[in-house]
């Protein structure tokens, strides 16, 4: 039996290591009733999560210090909320020259990638599921694979396809500012392609997808397919939810709702179960 590899990626802000964990309890909940089949998500997904806030959260707390805590600058609580959330999107761009922060970001990626293919092989199928920021950095991490450049992707192990991106088959995002970073390119025309332009060879025949996820309420969050005709052809669905609580569902806060939605996991879910479901056919 092989089993899906899922690599969780978040986004923007103070994030702690387990913030993947109330998603992960919800899409085990929505993958089992999607399986008929208790306990399935347990046995046939293998998530891992990224954890890549540490990157920057030494210097981004160091800044607030210096800049507004020894200052002793008014609204330090919102002040250190915007240093987290902006200095994440201003700290992660790329530059000329390999060795900062950007590629630090990927390795976080290429590690967790390792992971997966050590626990489940080199050839199981990849999926992705990323919030905010952490969409931008999957969408940037497979453009790097997919296209190369002179921006040469630390593999850990380049003989494994799953480390190479090569068994990428479906890729969730939600709330996502990728929209946005179409401002820094004259042409913002090539997406990356879900899935990736070699699943075939793995996994002849599988239909996989790029489904993204946003909320009106949500000014962090966009639709991408209207972005440009590629990105109408290669995103499968822009699909609506209602994000966020009694508290957070009406305003901008539901931009931190995602997680446990239940209409996004349960298609989430629906999207792994016919991946795995395609993937071990022969079982059947």
């Amino acid at each position: 039996m092989t089993r899906v590899a899922v690599m969780v990626i978040h986004g923007l802000g103070m994030q702690k290591e387990d913030y993947a964990d109330t998603l992960i309890s919800r899409l085990h909940k929505e993958f089992d009733q999607v399986m008929v089949w208790p306990g399935a998500a347990k046995q046939v997904l293998d998530i891992e999560p990224v954890y890549w806030a540490d990157v920057f959260e030494e210097r981004e707390e160091a800044l607030f210090q210096q800049l507004v805590s020894s200052q002793g600058l008014n609204y330090q609580v919102l002040r250190r909320f915007v240093i987290h959330y902006l200095a994440d999107a201003v700290a992660y761009q790329p530059v000329e020259h390999q060795g900062h922060n950007y590629d630090a970001v990927h390795r976080t990626l290429n590690r967790a990638m390792h992971a997966l293919a050590q626990r489940n092989g080199p050839e199981a199928p990849l999926c992705i599921i990323a919030h905010s920021l952490g969409a931008v950095i999957a969408s940037n991490f497979f453009y790097d694979l997919q296209y190369p450049s002179s921006r040469i992707p630390s593999i850990v192990d380049v003989t494994s396809a799953l480390e190479r991106g090569d068994t990428l088959t479906n890729f969730y995002s939600f709330g996502t500012t990728l929209p946005l970073w179409s401002l820094r390119y004259h042409d913002f025309s090539r997406p990356i392609q879900v899935p990736s332009p070699l699943a075939g060879q793995y996994f002849p025949g599988l239909e996989g997808e790029w489904v993204n996820f946003y909320d009106r309420d949500d000014i962090l969050g966009y639709p991408l397919r209207p972005i440009d005709p590629a990105y109408e052809a290669a995103v499968k669905e822009d699909m609506e939810i209602n994000s966020g609580g009694l508290i957070g569902s009406w305003n901008p806060l539901s931009h931190g709702g995602y997680f446990s939605n239940g209409t996004m996991n349960r298609r989430i879910a629906q999207g792994l179960a016919r991946t795995w479901t395609w993937v071990n056919r022969d079982l059947y």
